[in-house]
């Protein structure tokens, strides 16, 4: 039996410093992603979004790789998600259960799907956590809404969420491809049957949408508030322009009593 877990250790992850930094026998390569044969049977997978991935790999040499990271990683985790899941080579058997995984055999493309799909899954579960955060510190603000009916956030302070809201939600789009397919899955069609598997064992298309809908809640809740505070801004625009107004005239009236 084999074991294959994967850790978010940073927001992201140069490749490219990687890339040039380790000595592992690469097996694929992009702009977002490495793949490494370490050892015998021993794979490292590492993502742009900070997600690293090993399989069969002891401990120590598991930690030696976490802290090799830290020096290619933007805001490096000192507590780290992880996700663990069990493999098992079974001949002439390719099944997917919630406890293990039974390939045929110890297949490069098989066993990077599988570390692929297990990183994705923690992923989610960081995106999960940071938007469910969001949703939670905007229902604050409909409360308090409902029960002054006025805002109780500045037009600064509204900004910088609004900001904060869409990086998320751009890094998740960017990074997350839940809806596709590696191309190694294209021509084969076990591969292509592995990787669906995986996809839906790990639930990972509900919940990504799960964490899109919830961006898509807390973008609507920040659209009200910044009409609200336009509104506000607007009227506080138009006294300031009807004082004004009222000053000239009566200026008029004085100069020309006087």
């Amino acid at each position: 039996m084999y074991t294959v877990v994967a850790y978010q250790v940073a927001s992201t992850i140069n490749i490219k410093q990687c890339k040039q930094q380790l000595s592992w026998q690469l097996l694929f390569n992009d702009s977002d992603e490495l793949y490494y044969k370490c050892d015998d049977n021993a794979f490292v997978y590492i993502f742009q979004y900070g997600i690293v991935s090993f399989f069969n790999m002891t401990t120590q040499s598991i930690n030696k790789v976490l802290a090799s990271m830290e020096p290619f990683s933007n805001n490096y985790l000192s507590e780290k998600l992880s996700e663990e899941v069990k493999v098992l080579i079974k001949p002439n058997s390719l099944k997917v259960d919630f406890n293990h995984i039974e390939l045929p055999e110890l297949n490069d493309d098989m066993i990077r799907l599988v570390m692929l799909n297990v990183s994705q899954s923690v992923a989610l579960d960081r995106y999960s956590d940071i938007t469910y955060d969001l949703l939670e510190e905007t229902n604050k603000h409909t409360l308090y809404l409902e029960k002054k009916g006025k805002l109780d956030i500045s037009g600064n302070k509204l900004k910088r969420f609004i900001g904060r809201t869409l990086n998320i939600k751009n890094r998740i789009s960017e990074n997350l491809y839940i809806f596709d397919s590696p191309d190694s899955t294209w021509e084969n069609e076990q591969l292509n049957q592995l990787n669906q598997d995986l996809k839906q064992t790990f639930d990972l298309k509900d919940r990504y949408r799960l964490i899109h809908d919830r961006i898509e809640i807390i973008k609507e809740n920040l659209e009200l508030f910044k009409d609200i505070m336009d509104h506000k801004e607007s009227s506080r625009l138009e006294w300031i322009i009807i004082i004004l107004i009222v000053i000239e005239v009566f200026d008029m009236f004085i100069t020309k009593f006087m």
